[in-house]
């Protein structure tokens, strides 16, 4: 499970490779479960006819949000039973998502996200002890994940933007195979190709699984790291 990652400390990282502008408040470099992260989303209809009206030469097509590692559904009812679910609900398997009540919606109301790090960590199990691993992209630069949001509303109004990491298979996979405890399933992140963000963002939901597939392995970087 990808519960650990390094965010975006470079302001000008998120205009230059998100299109977006950097965050208000600066993100903590270690996002973890519950703990506070930025997601990208499609941008929403009355921002952009404001562009749109005004002189700005190009509309915007996505936005940064703040919000939540961990996703809180829709249907949950209190804010404590939200902070117990959503430590468990930082992944979520893109082979399931139409099935599972926790991401159904937010999958099939398009709800789709990007979200922006640097790395992110999994343990090497392979000597018999977890070896906590970095893993970024070969060249540097940062990577944007599938992901989903939400946006809960508890009956006093609390409100909580939360999302979560899209996940694929890695089995076969030539690195991230190594990863994770032997005997489970070994899964990754799934990381969209540059190219391909606008497209993610608004695929209908039936071709949205068409960017669920696992990011080359000759393309990623894998480094131990000291806890």
């Amino acid at each position: 499970m990808s519960a650990h990652y390094e965010s975006l400390q470079l302001a000008t990282l998120y205009p230059d490779a998100f299109n977006v502008a950097a965050p208000d408040s600066p993100v903590g470099r270690h996002v973890t479960p519950r703990k506070p992260g930025v997601f990208i989303r499609k941008a929403k209809v009355d921002a952009v006819a404001n562009v749109e009206a005004s002189t700005a030469p190009e509309k915007p097509a996505r936005e940064l949000v703040a919000g939540q590692f961990g996703l809180v559904p829709p249907w949950v009812k209190s804010a404590s039973d939200a902070k117990l679910r959503s430590t468990k609900l930082v992944n979520a398997r893109s082979e399931t998502v139409t099935t599972s009540n926790n991401f159904r919606e937010a999958w099939l109301g398009a709800r789709r996200c990007i979200v922006p790090m640097m790395a992110f960590f999994e343990d090497d199990w392979r000597s018999g002890k977890a070896v906590p691993t970095r893993i970024a992209r070969v060249d540097g630069k940062p990577m944007g994940v599938a992901g989903l949001w939400e946006s809960w509303t508890g009956t006093e109004g609390d409100v909580i933007v939360s999302y979560t990491l899209l996940t694929v298979n890695a089995n076969s996979h030539a690195l991230m195979s190594r990863y994770q405890q032997n005997g489970n399933e070994k899964r990754m992140p799934a990381i969209l190709n540059e190219g391909a963000y606008d497209a993610w963002l608004n695929a209908h939901p039936e071709k949205a699984r068409e960017f669920m597939r696992a990011y080359p392995a000759n393309w990623l970087l894998a480094n131990p790291v000291e806890k």
